[in-house]
């Protein structure tokens, strides 16, 4: 939960320089963080089942997520396809928030699906424009780097959890904790990027 103060941080430090896609980025990032903090006090006040919470930031998460991909993909085609499959992991979503108190395992490996599939298409855009860019002083890429990190690594313990005895789960959560981590630092990088000009 720390981690995801550094972020924040550094766009407030640089917010002056982030133009519309990364400010929706930054949207993401303090909604997180409350969510972070919602669970948190949860946590210290008792509360023994907080997954509604979970579906709901689930959801929050892919409304956000497709809205930063949309602005960021140049093809018609390609807003078209992330419109669709959005619209996918919307009902598949909505369909595991029929058990809300139980995790939902079958809406996060879905947002993870949709994230890394958004990230692959954006790094191949990224990569086959026809100006000469630096590719690693593109906030853009740090923080499509840190997302396809995040859902790549985590997609399988989203899958598994469920199944997973409880002793084991405090420890599957450390690989979690330690993604959340990296990621943050990856989308830090990239919200301190200075704008580059292309030529």
């Amino acid at each position: 939960m720390i981690s995801g103060v550094i972020p924040a941080l550094a766009a407030l430090f640089n917010y002056k320089q982030i133009d519309v896609v990364l400010k929706v980025f930054v949207l993401y990032l303090l909604i997180s963080f409350c969510f972070d903090i919602g669970f948190w006090l949860a946590q210290q006040n008792g509360t023994r089942n907080d997954m509604p919470g979970v579906h709901a930031y689930i959801a929050v998460s892919l409304a956000l997520f497709t809205g930063i991909y949309y602005l960021l993909f140049i093809k018609i085609a390609l807003k078209k396809a992330i419109i669709a499959l959005s619209a996918i992991t919307s009902g598949l979503i909505i369909y595991d928030a029929f058990k809300i108190w139980v995790f939902p395992s079958i809406s996060n490996t879905a947002l993870s699906i949709f994230l890394i599939i958004c990230s692959l298409i954006y790094f191949y855009q990224l990569l086959s424009r026809q100006e000469f860019i630096y590719i690693e002083k593109q906030g853009l890429f740090w923080i499509n780097a840190g997302v396809l990190f995040y859902s790549a690594v985590n997609i399988f313990f989203f899958m598994i959890i469920g199944q997973l005895p409880k002793a084991m789960q405090s420890n599957v959560f450390m690989i979690h904790s330690s993604t959340n981590i990296i990621a943050n630092i990856l989308f830090t990088i990239g919200l301190l990027c200075q704008p580059q000009k292309t030529t």
